[in-house]
């Protein structure tokens, strides 16, 4: 670690948490909140629900420490080097594959849209492509895939392909067809990634995750992972897996920040991975609060001279977590890969955090 990052990081690790006010996603100085700073004897008579509330600024500062180590050393935990020329890094999972940290999704693009746009972004760049059956676009991005890897002049190998079981498939037989029917429409002779889009109790969980640790076990699939689950959900599936969910797809953006989802896929040694990480280019729930146009970040965009986008994108990166913007505009695909000549610092993060509405901004999805 460089000497002036290096003084910056223990003057992070010493941060007085009697200076902050912590819910679990917000951060505001005493000034901000126009209070003073408590004193010795006023935190000794603290009461149960103040101490419980101490306990919670106290997980919150080893969540600063984490996160300001990851901001301020040259690599992420389990994440190596950028390698065969890609512009990103990649991240171990937990079974020693590798997976690019960053990559291209494909929910709503379908026909020759999708088609086009997964060839556009291989040619770009991107070497994880996103889909799903519930998109009801794998037949095309497999074309796309195809279209992309003779544009590229790459080989299938430097592609990490993620496809997902749909609620309507779940339990063994459907799961094990359902694989086929996507490996057939996809094109391909292996996956890299297979989630259970979207767990419901009323479902077949554990016969499905049977099917997937069968064709993992086959080499048909290089691992296999959940989407959208909760981590009581992942307590039950751990509870019978044996082979441990190397993913976990959730939504995760500036608005909905998932700091507890990350300490417990942490703690678990379940790699987070945030969709929808643009809000759909919007959010759904507040004019004043548009991703492009929010004044937090546009401020901070103009400090390092990129985009609102580039800087959600980067936010989300620099927490080691794994995300996957969609476009279809080649310049906003270059746009998006250009998050790694430059980090976001302690008060950049800290202002983020501030934006933090602790609520889905997909409520349909739920």
């Amino acid at each position: 670690m460089k000497p002036k990052m290096r003084t910056i990081f223990r003057s992070c690790l010493n941060f007085p948490t009697e200076a902050i006010f912590v819910s679990d996603r917000e951060i505001f100085s005493p000034a901000e909140r126009g209070v003073g700073v408590p004193t010795a004897s006023e935190v000794g008579e603290k009461s149960a629900d103040s101490e419980a509330k101490s306990a919670r600024v106290g997980n919150f500062k080893q969540l600063l420490t984490l996160t300001f180590a990851i901001l301020m050393t040259n690599a992420l935990p389990g994440v190596s080097q950028n390698r065969d020329n890609t512009p990103f890094p990649w991240v171990t999972l937990n079974n020693g594959v590798e997976m690019p940290m960053i990559g291209f999704g494909t929910n709503t693009l379908g026909g020759e849209r999708a088609t086009n746009a997964v060839a556009e972004a291989i040619d770009v760049g991107f070497r994880l492509i996103d889909t799903a059956t519930t998109y009801g676009n794998e037949a095309a991005v497999g074309e796309g895939i195809r279209q992309g890897i003779e544009r590229s002049g790459i080989d299938r190998e430097d592609l990490f392909i993620t496809t997902k079981l749909w609620a309507d498939d779940m339990g063994y037989e459907k799961a094990m067809a359902a694989f086929e029917t996507s490996l057939e429409k996809l094109g391909l002779d292996y996956i890299d990634l297979w989630l259970i889009h979207r767990p419901r109790p009323h479902e077949d969980i554990p016969g499905s995750w049977r099917a997937m640790e069968e064709l993992y076990a086959a080499g048909k699939i290089r691992a296999i992972g959940v989407s959208n689950f909760t981590p009581e959900q992942l307590d039950e599936l751990l509870a019978y897996a044996k082979v441990k969910p190397a993913v976990d797809q959730i939504e995760t953006h500036v608005f909905f920040q998932q700091f507890a989802a990350q300490r417990d896929l942490e703690t678990k040694g379940i790699q987070m991975e945030a969709w929808s990480p643009l809000v759909a280019g919007n959010n759904l729930q507040g004019q004043q609060s548009k991703i492009f146009t929010n004044s937090v970040l546009v401020d901070i965009a103009k400090k390092h001279g990129k985009s609102t986008a580039q800087i959600a994108l980067r936010w989300i990166i620099q927490r080691g977590i794994i995300t996957i913007p969609r476009t279809t505009v080649r310049a906003e695909m270059q746009e998006n890969l250009d998050i790694f000549d430059f980090e976001l610092d302690a008060d950049d993060m800290r202002r983020i955090a501030t934006l933090d509405l602790d609520k889905t901004q997909f409520p349909h999805w739920n």
